[in-house]
């Protein structure tokens, strides 16, 4: 026998319920961003905080952070329920970018901005690949997809990089040769995260059938 057809009924999706673990890691991943470039405002003079153009990422951060919870709310929040672990992995690249800054990793430890690219990118890119779940696109549509957010999002924060610090700074010597590792490393990222994210099932949102 067919399922039944009781007017108004509702048939979730195979979507988890929002974990109140989860909101609390995006949460706190939030107010440590945010606390973290109220410091480096605070402390202009701390040398891991100058050159670094925080006015810029004390602006754009908690934009970026607000992002995602508007366009649910705005768009999507009567169709699917918060998508929170997408939300975490878009805020982790920030509190990765300003922790290591506050911590002076940039200067310190050889790695780190290579580190930062890969990684960071990785992170945000597979939030845009379990955002794509939802859609009804198949696996190669979303690595597609997937990676075009990476590249365009590696090009856009050299971009940024550049305009804001990178051409007044003692790095413009090296900043064409930095530029394009930082490009290939994000590329790379994003690409592994969209192929991973890709393997997972498409989501559905709740489906009311009629009587």
């Amino acid at each position: 026998m067919g399922p039944s057809l009781d007017s108004g009924s509702v048939h979730p999706g195979p979507e988890p319920r929002v974990s109140r673990a989860w909101l609390a890691v995006d949460v706190l991943v939030k107010l440590a961003t945010v606390g973290l470039l109220a410091w480096a405002i605070a402390s202009p003079e701390l040398p891991q905080f100058q050159g670094k153009a925080f006015t810029g990422r004390a602006i754009a951060y908690p934009i970026a952070l607000l992002v995602l919870p508007a366009g649910w709310l705005l768009f999507a929040r009567s169709r699917i329920p918060f998508p929170v672990i997408a939300d975490v992995l878009v805020g982790l690249p920030f509190l990765i970018d300003v922790a290591g800054n506050a911590l002076n990793l940039y200067d310190t430890i050889a790695v780190w901005d290579d580190l930062n690219h890969l990684g960071n990118w990785a992170l945000h890119t597979a939030a845009i690949g379990l955002l794509l779940r939802h859609g009804g696109w198949g696996p190669w549509t979303r690595v597609a997809l997937a990676f075009c957010w990476a590249v365009t999002s590696a090009v856009l924060w050299e971009l940024a990089e550049f305009a804001t610090f990178v051409q007044n700074s003692p790095e413009a010597a090296t900043a064409y040769t930095d530029t394009l590792g930082d490009l290939a490393l994000g590329m790379i990222g994003g690409l592994v995260a969209a192929s991973v994210t890709a393997r997972l099932p498409n989501l559905r949102p709740a489906v009311v059938t009629p009587r």
